[in-house]
C-alpha cells in the first residue's frame, strides 16, 4: 500500500497540489489521491465541510491551483466493519490454514468507503466465521476488481504472517495470461520503477525516479491478427504492474480502460474489462512446508474471446 493510504483512519490528512494537477476539480483531485474513496463519496464529504483548500471549505467543482494545500478528514467509522454476505466462491483448495480460490471478474477484494459490500471479504466472512478473527479477513494479496484468477487467503494469523513473508521475499510463483494489442517481442524482461502518475493520481506509471522497483517477464504464446496472448511472470507485486508494464511496452492489455487507448480494432467478442488472468500461483504451505501450485481456469468472457480469435485467425 502507499503511504497516504495507510493513514485512512487518521482524523486529518493533507496534500499539496503539484504543478501538473493545477486546474483539476477538487473532487477529481481527491478521488485520485485516495482512490479507495469514490468521487461521488468525496462530493458528499466536500459538501459536508470535511475538506478545506488553503483553510477554506469549497464546492466539489472548485478548480485547484498549483501550490494549494488540500486538507480533509474522513469519518473514523468508515469504512464500516464488513458483514457476511452469501456470495458464491470458486474454491480450488481449502484446509484449516489456507483457502485458495479463483476470483471472478467484477469482484472487489476488500471493502472501502463507497464500496462497503459485495466484496471478497464479505464472501469469506459468510463462508467461514474463522475469517472474522484474522487480520484483514486473511487477505494476503490482491487482484484488481476486473482481473481474474488464483488468490490465496489465510485462515489463521500464523498462516497470514508466513504467507506475507513469502510474498515479500518473492518466494511465490505468480503467472498470468494477458491478451495484448499488437505483436510484442517473442519474450522479454521489463524492469522499471513504478509509482503514482505525477499528473493522473488515480493511475500508476513507470517513473524515472522514485516509486518502487517492478520486474515482469513475458513470453508470447499465440499471435492473432491484431492481438497476442502473452504469459507474464512477475517477480514483484506492484499495483497494476502488468497493466502498466505492457502499456509501457506499447502493447496495452485488451479492454484496459485505464492504461489502454481507444482503438478502432474490431474484436470478435465485445469486452468490457481488461483481459488479464492470474493463471497460476505457487507457494509453500505455511504449516506443512509442502510446495503447492494451483491453476485457475479462464473466465468465460476471456475463453470465448480467445476461441473466436483462434477460429477466425490462426496467426
Amino acid at each position: 500500500m502507499h503511504g497516504h493510504l495507510e493513514v485512512m483512519n487518521e482524523t486529518n490528512q493533507s496534500l499539496s497540489v503539484d504543478a501538473g494537477q493545477g486546474g483539476l476539480r477538487l473532487d477529481v483531485f481527491l478521488a485520485g489521491a485516495v482512490p479507495e474513496v469514490s468521487r461521488s463519496h468525496w462530493k458528499v464529504l466536500v459538501q459536508n465541510g470535511r475538506v478545506a483548500v488553503n483553510g477554506k471549505t469549497c464546492k466539489p467543482n472548485h478548480k485547484l491551483k498549483a501550490g494549494d494545500e488540500v486538507c480533509w478528514s474522513l469519518p473514523e467509522e468508515t469504512p464500516p466493519e464488513a458483514l457476511p454476505e452469501d456470495i458464491p466462491l470458486d474454491i480450488l483448495f481449502e484446509d484449516d490454514a489456507v483457502l485458495v480460490l479463483n476470483k471472478p471478474p467484477g469482484l472487489v477484494v476488500h471493502p472501502a468507503v463507497g464500496n462497503e459490500s459485495g466484496t471478497l471479504v464479505n464472501a469469506l466472512l459468510f463462508h467461514d466465521p474463522v475469517f472474522q478473527s484474522v487480520e484483514r479477513a486473511g487477505i494476503v494479496h490482491r487482484l484488481d476488481k476486473d482481473t481474474t484468477g488464483v488468490m490465496v487467503v489465510a485462515k489463521t494469523d500464523a498462516a497470514m504472517a508466513e504467507l506475507q513473508r513469502q510474498f515479500k521475499a518473492r518466494e511465490t510463483d505468480k503467472e498470468y495470461l494477458a491478451l495484448v494489442w499488437g505483436a510484442p517481442p517473442q519474450s522479454g524482461r521489463i524492469e522499471t520503477r513504478i509509482g503514482r502518475h505525477p499528473v493522473h493520481r488515480q493511475k500508476m506509471a513507470v517513473l524515472q525516479e522514485g516509486g518502487r522497483k517492478a520486474v515482469s517477464n513475458f513470453q508470447a504464446l499465440e499471435t492473432f491478427a491484431e492481438t497476442t496472448l502473452v504469459q507474464v511472470g512477475i517477480e514483484t507485486g506492484r499495483t497494476h504492474q502488468i497493466r502498466v508494464h505492457m502499456a509501457h511496452l506499447g502493447h496495452p492489455i485488451v479492454g484496459d480502460a485505464v492504461y489502454g487507448r481507444a482503438r478502432k480494432n474490431k474484436l470478435p467478442v465485445a469486452v468490457d474489462r481488461q483481459m488479464l488472468h492470474a493463471a497460476k500461483l505457487g507457494f509453500t504451505h505455511p504449516c506443512s512446508g509442502k510446495r503447492l501450485s494451483f491453476e485457475a481456469s479462464l473466465p468465460n468472457d476471456m475463453y470465448r474471446l480467445l476461441e473466436n480469435l483462434r477460429n477466425g485467425n490462426n496467426g
